[in-house]
């Protein structure tokens, strides 16, 4: 097997962001990965200890490791140059340049994106994420009208994991509201999201896919046979066009996939502003 190459994570923040870069650009090459994350390098002295973990990383395995950071302070970043490693720094190429072409000094303040949990858009995620916990699955039907989107489909079709997305990510109010055997029997949607149509999207699935997900969790069950997971698919997706519901299939699609595409239904004009 080939020897997976070190990728250190260091961000005087939660590292999120550099995660999420440096794993976009990992993705382009086929060979495997080693990833450490060093979160909350907010001091020269943590900044050294990291540089000496690299240098020892670098002795040992006998590749150069590759950094991907997002240091703000050139005093805490100069200390990663020093060790032997690839070190790519999203904030020193770009700031400059935003710099010339604003006008503006940046603030070089450490973690300022996530700095206040105080703020306005903080509180709007966090009551998006408890609105989005306490209406999953249907488990209250109160203040539906408030939410920006509500998600209709069969069991295990990917709609919580997706609205907890769109809340935590997006601070949306997000829904979700299962389409059950009941409703197919009388082919009608239930009477509370008849009323919230305009808010509704489907999400559908792959029936074998559908089996292989129910199978994990109910084995040898009625509830995950192909042929009940092909009959609920068929009957929900012919309830969803005769109600006009737009819906797409999460079968090859990741969550972020699907949540661009709910963003685009939900308002595709959306601006928002960074304080």
């Amino acid at each position: 097997m080939e020897k997976p190459r070190e990728v250190f994570i260091v961000s005087d923040g939660t590292g999120l962001t550099a995660e999420m870069f440096g794993q976009s650009i990992l993705a382009q090459f086929s060979t495997p990965f080693r990833l450490v994350r060093k979160p909350f390098v907010d001091s020269i002295d943590k900044a050294v200890s990291v540089a000496e973990e690299v240098n020892s990383r670098s002795k040992i395995t006998g590749l150069q490791p590759i950094v991907f950071t997002t240091l703000v302070k050139p005093e805490i970043s100069g200390e990663i140059y020093k060790a032997n490693c690839l070190v790519i720094n999203m904030f020193e190429g770009f700031i400059s340049q935003l710099e010339k072409t604003l006008n503006l000094k940046s603030h070089h303040v450490i973690n300022r994106l996530h700095h206040n949990a105080d703020t306005q858009s903080y509180r709007n995620r966090i009551r998006s994420i408890n609105f989005s916990l306490i209406h999953d699955d249907g488990q209250s039907q109160d203040s539906l009208d408030d939410a920006d989107i509500i998600l209709v489909g069969v069991s295990r079709s990917g709609k919580t994991p997706t609205c907890l997305y769109l809340a935590v990510q997006f601070g949306l109010k997000a829904a979700n509201y299962p389409i059950t055997p009941e409703d197919l029997e009388v082919k009608r949607l239930p009477n509370r999201l008849l009323n919230v149509k305009d808010k509704l999207f489907g999400l559908t699935i792959d029936p074998m896919r559908l089996s292989e997900i129910r199978y994990e969790r109910f084995p040898n069950s009625k509830y995950a046979t192909l042929k009940n997971c092909q009959y609920e698919i068929r009957e929900t997706e012919s309830l969803m066009q005769v109600n006009n519901i737009q819906y797409l299939s999460t079968t090859n699609k990741s969550i972020e996939e699907i949540a661009s595409s709910l963003l685009q239904k939900i308002n595709p004009e959306t601006i928002t502003l960074i304080p």
